[in-house]
């Protein structure tokens, strides 16, 4: 049966476990065109133990394909390491890499299978090993939401704090996957969520954007915080606005001072709540005609900015603009006249 044929059958299940046994290192390692062997097959496929017992072993289970990715790549992709013998677990085989610079131990970690590691093999040495763009194990494990599956003292502030090529830390790409919630309370410090990333993020722009405000100490949410400008003039507050999660935030804190915070387009959040179609976020003794009719440096204001969006219904009937009459519509079409919004 030659490569074509033999990787065929594999993926419809009709070679026999006898006939698997049967086969030889050449047909095990033979390649299909994108660089796989049947060896790499049967590790996505979960399928290792059908293979004869010589097949997982390094001689096989290191071979790498066009893109440089093993077998052993191929079982952590698919949560397959648990059939894998622990003696091929080791560190250098855990950290072969992928043409792109992607580990083993970094796939079982986006795959969230490091619970099948051998006890005690994650050491920090071992956890700190980059990526190609500068992430860390706990920086995989953060995105991936397997932060549970590190061992705790691995979980420290000193580790957690170290960035990546981008100036993420392990609390940002937590927040910005949702998962701040897999990392101990007292962990969540001021000092942690103000880092800084290299465009100027903290960590509570990175909740707000995602929409997982709602995993930051509330005490954090405060208008000094709030504010804090990104090298862009972004602020957690805009986003806020923006992704409608303002709701996440103190109601004692959402006041007319911080909605009016300006960004470097002058806009403020109030303007992106309406944009968005958020405004129904803020409390009603808030949205005054002072306040809709606050202009950023262009001249719109959040009523204009809402009626744009098409969301003049979250504006109390008494605050919307009338709708034109008959004449104003005529002046409007030859160019006499402005629409009211």
């Amino acid at each position: 049966m030659d490569t074509a044929a033999l990787h065929e059958a594999f993926r419809r299940d009709t070679l026999s476990r006898d006939t698997l046994l049967a086969l030889s290192v050449d047909q095990l390692l033979a390649r299909n065109p994108a660089g796989n062997t049947l060896v790499h097959l049967a590790a996505r496929a979960g399928r290792l133990k059908e293979l004869p017992p010589s097949a997982v072993s390094p001689e096989f289970l290191l071979v790498k394909n066009d893109a440089g990715y093993t077998p052993l790549h191929h079982a952590a992709d698919s949560g397959h390491l648990d059939q894998v013998p622990p003696a091929v677990l080791t560190r250098p085989h855990l950290l072969a890499r992928s043409h792109s610079g992607y580990t083993v131990l970094h796939q079982a970690a986006a795959r969230g299978c490091l619970g099948q590691l051998p006890a005690g093999l994650l050491t920090e040495e071992l956890a700190l090993t980059r990526t190609d763009l500068g992430n860390n194990l706990l920086h995989e494990a953060a995105e991936n939401g397997v932060l549970d599956q590190l061992p705790p003292d691995l979980l420290s502030p000193r580790l957690l704090a170290l960035a990546n090529l981008s100036g993420e830390t392990v609390f940002h790409i937590a927040a910005l996957n949702g998962h701040l919630g897999q990392l101990p309370a007292p962990l969540l410090t001021a000092d942690a969520l103000l880092a800084r990333t290299n465009a100027g993020d903290t960590v509570l722009h990175a909740a707000a954007i995602s929409g997982h405000l709602g995993q930051i100490p509330p005490a954090l949410l405060t208008r000094e915080y709030l504010i804090l400008r990104s090298k862009s003039g972004f602020t957690p507050i805009h986003a806020a606005a923006e992704t409608g999660h303002l709701d996440k935030i103190p109601r004692e804190q959402l006041t007319a001072d911080l909605l009016t915070t300006r960004n470097d387009d002058g806009d403020t959040p109030l303007h992106a709540a309406a944009a968005e179609g958020h405004l129904n976020q803020i409390p009603a003794s808030l949205l005054t005609p002072e306040m809709l009719m606050v202009r950023n440096y262009t001249g719109v204001t959040p009523l204009t900015a809402a009626g744009h969006a098409g969301h003049l219904d979250q504006i109390p009937p008494q605050m919307r603009p009338a709708t034109p009459g008959v004449l104003q519509k005529a002046l409007i079409r030859m160019g006499l006249s402005k629409p009211p919004f």
